[in-house]
C-alpha cells in the first residue's frame, strides 16, 4: 500500500465497507449478492474491477500486475507449474490492495458496501479495516471448491476465456493447486493478524451464511449499518475457528 493510503484515515473512510474475500470457488459472489439484497446494500466486484486497474497500474510501482496487459487467455498459466503462478500473483505482493481502497473511498459512502473479492491477502486488508469484524475470509474445502471449478468451466465458451486453448484438466490442476498455495498463506496471516476465517464445505445453506454476516457486519435493513452485540459479531468465530 502507498504511504499516502497509509498515513490517511484511511480505515474510517472505510467504516461503511464489509469485506466478503477469500479464497476462489468458495461461493462469496452468491453470498454477497443474497446479503445485499437483504440489506439492501451495494456490492463492489473486485473482479470485475481488476480491468480498470489495469489501465491506471504502472510497472514501477505494480510489476505483476501490469504484466498481465495485453496477456492473452491462459498466458498466465501456460508452461507454468502452480507454484510459479501463485508467486506471479500481483495480490500477493500488494499491488491490489491501493486500488481497492482508492474506487471504495471516491464511492458511495452513504450506504454499507460489501466487497466481493479474491485478491487481498489479511496483511494488506488489516490498514483498511475499521473493526476486525468487518470483513470475513471463505475457504472453501478442496472437494468444494474442486465441484464448484468443474461447474463453472464446464461451460467451454467460459473455460476458453479463462484458459485459451490449453487442456481444461490441465489447467484446472494448475489452478487447484494455485488456489490451495493462496489458501495456506490467508489461513496463516489471517491467525497472525486476528481476523476470522471460515472453512466453506457445503453444509451451511447460504440463507444461514446470510443471517450470520449480517448480524457479524452489524447490518440492518436499507443498507444501514448498525452496532452488531458481541454475540453475533464473534458467532462465526465461535462455530466455525481457524482450521
Amino acid at each position: 500500500m502507498s504511504p499516502q493510503l497509509q498515513n490517511d484515515d484511511v480505515a474510517d473512510r472505510l467504516a461503511h465497507v464489509r469485506w466478503i474475500v477469500g479464497g476462489c470457488g468458495a461461493g462469496k459472489s452468491t453470498v454477497a449478492r443474497a446479503l445485499a439484497e437483504r440489506c439492501g446494500a451495494e456490492v463492489y466486484n473486485g473482479d470485475r474491477a481488476e480491468h480498470s486497474w489495469l489501465a491506471r497500474c504502472t510497472p514501477q510501482r505494480h510489476p505483476r500486475l501490469a504484466a498481465l496487459r495485453g496477456t492473452a487467455a491462459g498466458g498466465m498459466w501456460e508452461g507454468r507449474t502452480s507454484e510459479q503462478v501463485f508467486r506471479s500473483m500481483a495480490s500477493l505482493y500488494g499491488e491490489t490492495a491501493g486500488f481497492l481502497a482508492e474506487d471504495l473511498r471516491t464511492g458511495p459512502g452513504d450506504r454499507v458496501v460489501l466487497v466481493d473479492y479474491f485478491g487481498i491477502l489479511p496483511r494488506d486488508l488489516v490498514p483498511l479495516l475499521a473493526r476486525p469484524e468487518h470483513a470475513v475470509f471463505l475457504l472453501p474445502t478442496p472437494e468444494f471448491r474442486e465441484a464448484a471449478l468443474r461447474a463453472r468451466y464446464a461451460d467451454r465458451g467460459r473455460a476458453q476465456a479463462t484458459w485459451g486453448g490449453g487442456d481444461p484438466a490441465g489447467m484446472l490442476a494448475l489452478r487447484l493447486g494455485r488456489d490451495a498455495l493462496w489458501d495456506a498463506e490467508v489461513r496463516r496471516q489471517a491467525e497472525e493478524h486476528g481476523l476470522d476465517v471460515v472453512t466453506v464445505d457445503g453444509t451451511v445453506p447460504v440463507a444461514d451464511r446470510v443471517e450470520q454476516l449480517a448480524a457479524r457486519f452489524g447490518l440492518g435493513l436499507g443498507g444501514r449499518a448498525e452496532d452488531a452485540p458481541a454475540e453475533a459479531r464473534t458467532r462465526l468465530t465461535t462455530c466455525e475457528p481457524h482450521r
